[in-house]
């Protein structure tokens, strides 16, 4: 199973693997990385399965063919958290987009994945949505190609802000005693799916019988 950090690092699949493995027979190696990595290793056919939270990009995976179906199954929402004292001022910003607008003006600490995984494909266009060119240079972001929680643990360490999926952040709260700052918006909907791959694309054997157990225990 390859699938983003924050499905890993919530603590969900702990809570859920086991009971699969119980009833299907069926174990399950978690490779746990960035949703663009998991669709990188969806195309090499690295993966048996994928459960990531990038749409665009997990749909061109089923329009390319890699991929026979995307199925969504879950999801929770994404929060902007930063230190308590909040000297970018985010939490009287009216939306994520002028909350993003506040913070690259006011050159506050930000840590960024700036993995390509599904948060930083969010941050990116929650940037350009504000009207700043997510590709320019930025004072204050710190970049850490990390997953969500060594992302995490870095903005604690620099007293920064951050966006994160809402799992993970309540899984690391107590460690990194930052706040959320931002306000309930379509915007920050986050919807993770699971995609099972054509095995005829590869010439090397996919554990699809195993990957559509794992599909249906999920939904």
């Amino acid at each position: 199973l390859a699938t983003t950090t924050s499905v890993q690092e919530s603590g969900l699949l702990d809570a859920l693997l086991p009971g699969f493995t119980k009833s299907t027979g069926f174990s399950v190696r978690v490779v746990a990385v960035g949703s663009g990595a998991a669709i990188e290793m969806a195309r090499r056919g690295d993966a048996d399965v994928v459960i990531a939270h990038s749409p665009e990009a997990e749909e061109a995976l089923v329009r390319d063919g890699i991929a026979t179906r995307r199925t969504s199954f879950m999801e929770n929402y994404f929060v902007i958290v930063g230190p308590k004292a909040d000297p970018a001022g985010l939490a009287n910003a009216g939306s994520p987009e002028s909350a993003f607008a506040r913070l690259v003006g006011s050159k506050a600490p930000f840590v960024s994945r700036a993995d390509q995984s599904g948060t930083h494909v969010r941050e990116q266009a929650l940037v350009k949505a504000a009207g700043i060119d997510p590709k320019a240079p930025w004072p204050g972001r710190i970049e850490t190609g990390s997953g969500m929680g060594p992302s995490l643990l870095v903005a604690g360490e620099k007293r920064a802000y951050i966006l994160s999926d809402i799992a993970t952040y309540l899984a690391f709260r107590d460690r990194i005693d930052l706040v959320v700052l931002s306000k309930p918006s379509p915007s920050l909907r986050n919807v993770y799916s699971i995609l099972i791959l054509d095995p005829t694309r590869f010439p090397h054997p996919i554990e699809s019988e195993g990957a559509e157990a794992l599909e249906r225990h999920l939904l």
